[in-house]
């Protein structure tokens, strides 16, 4: 079994969106739209990329899959947002400006805003869940948004959701603790705001894929048994010969596991 390496993740090639927004000034903030051929309004997946929060690693390798889903009748909102240069508050900011953006543009592009998911990979998984979880924080968080755009359901690909024991697992050694802006110890309030662990109860329906190769299991089972210990209609699907990169690459069985379970928020 040969699975997909980080090099030939970061190689996928780029697929042209339909429609480029910037939602800021930085080079950074932006999202690309990738509509489906249908009349009819269409329903909305918030796509966030993973990459450890850093900026070598961006939006474009997800082209492919945001095409795919555009081709199954979703209008895809692929976003990017500043990593390196994104420290606390600034990258949450970024996913929250440019969700909030779906309201100013929908009735441009036929978007049903009662129909919105999030579908994260891996450090997107945070972005995808904290963005559902958001309506939790307190009105003392710079991040507060007293009406966020509601979240109808999650997606997370082997996601990065448990913030504090991810830094004690030292996974993505440095990343994480420099866009908090510090140990959890240091800045508890910033992993407090930020960790989708630290939200539950959530509130929507998540599915949680991650492939039995993947190493990140040990970040991502407690979370999902806290959820569902919280009262979060949650479930984990672990599919076989699968590695930390399969879910987002179209042609593999893992990807089908994704569609489906998109489609199954949608009902």
């Amino acid at each position: 079994m040969t699975l997909i390496s980080v090099e030939e993740y970061t190689n996928l090639p780029a697929v042209a969106p339909d429609v480029h927004l910037p939602y800021g000034e930085d080079s950074n903030q932006y999202v690309d739209l990738y509509l489906p051929q249908t009349e009819e309004k269409h329903p909305v997946v918030v796509m966030l990329h993973g990459g450890c929060w850093r900026e070598q690693y961006s939006a474009k390798p997800l082209g492919g899959i945001c095409r795919a889903l555009a081709d199954a009748g979703f209008a895809v909102w692929n976003v990017e947002y500043r990593r390196t240069n994104g420290v606390y508050p600034h990258l949450l900011r970024d996913v929250a400006q440019a969700t909030e953006m779906l309201r100013t543009i929908a009735p441009n592009y036929q978007l049903d805003l009662e129909r919105v998911v999030t579908v994260g990979h891996s450090a997107g998984g945070q972005l995808a869940l904290w963005l559902a979880g958001r309506h939790r924080l307190s009105p003392t968080s710079p991040l507060y948004n007293p009406n966020p755009l509601p979240i109808r359901g999650v997606v997370c690909l082997a996601g990065v959701i448990d913030l504090v024991n991810a830094v004690a697992q030292g996974i993505c050694e440095g990343g994480l603790t420099t866009i908090m802006g510090g140990t959890p110890e240091a800045v508890s309030d910033h992993y407090q705001n930020a960790s989708p662990m630290a939200l539950l109860p959530l509130g929507v329906r998540q599915i949680h894929i991650i492939g039995d190769s993947d190493d990140n299991m040990m970040n991502v089972q407690p979370y999902v048994d806290a959820a569902i210990a919280a009262g979060d209609d949650v479930k984990l699907l672990i599919p076989a010969n699968t590695g930390h990169f399969e879910v987002v690459a179209t042609g593999t069985p893992a990807w089908e596991m994704v569609r489906e379970a998109v489609v199954n928020l949608q009902q």
